[in-house]
């Protein structure tokens, strides 16, 4: 048994632009817990620790990244002593970093989660001003599938599911009430008229 061995598996997400390399989302993990034999805590070779702690290092990654893919055809490459995993989607790249021995099955069914659930939740339409426009639904479901480099869940129908899922009513009989505010008016309008009409009949 590997004396390393941790869940922790993804050390990187990332959405990049295809044409300049620049960000649309970026998601670096570092596991909240060393191993109890690691004596340098500060080395980025040491599972669960994040590969590139400062912005700087972490745009020299993306950059040298999207120029190293670019001219690829397989969908997993080893760069900066990384397994990359990566699929392109119309004008954006879209990436999971693990480490040199992690499993690339594992890492590839990390991305091919990641590409479907997008396609659900964006219509099929995974740009980069779609994925702007929804910021809040990618973000939720880059954390869906992974949290703190760990995989939580790979099955994409599951994943949008979870992200677009309308919050439960607490109250069953209100399910059918509209509360939009047209809705809101016609319930007004209704109430005053049948106020008026039990005034019209008390007097």
């Amino acid at each position: 048994m590997p004396s390393n061995l941790t869940l922790f598996a993804v050390q990187a997400i990332l959405i990049l632009s295809a044409d300049d390399a620049s960000r649309v989302l970026a998601k670096y993990y570092a596991a909240p817990h060393h191993p109890p034999s690691t004596t340098d805590r500060s080395s980025t070779n040491v599972p669960g620790t994040n590969p590139y702690p400062t912005l700087k290092a972490q745009k020299t990654f993306e950059q040298g990244l999207v120029e190293k893919t670019a001219k690829q055809h397989s969908d997993v490459i080893l760069f900066d002593n990384r397994i990359v995993v990566f699929k392109p989607e119309s004008d954006v790249m879209l990436y999971v970093v693990g480490a040199v021995d992690e499993n690339e099955i594992l890492l590839h069914n990390v991305i091919l989660a990641l590409r479907d659930s997008l396609n659900i939740l964006l219509k099929n339409m995974t740009d980069k001003r779609t994925i702007i426009e929804n910021y809040d639904l990618v973000s939720l479901a880059v954390d869906e599938i992974v949290d703190d480099g760990i995989i939580l869940e790979v099955d994409p129908v599951t994943v949008a599911s979870r992200v677009s899922r309308p919050p439960a009513q607490d109250v069953t009989g209100v399910k059918g009430i509209d509360l939009s505010e047209q809705g809101l008016l016609n319930a007004w309008e209704f109430g005053k008229k049948k106020l008026t009409e039990q005034l019209r009949q008390g007097l």
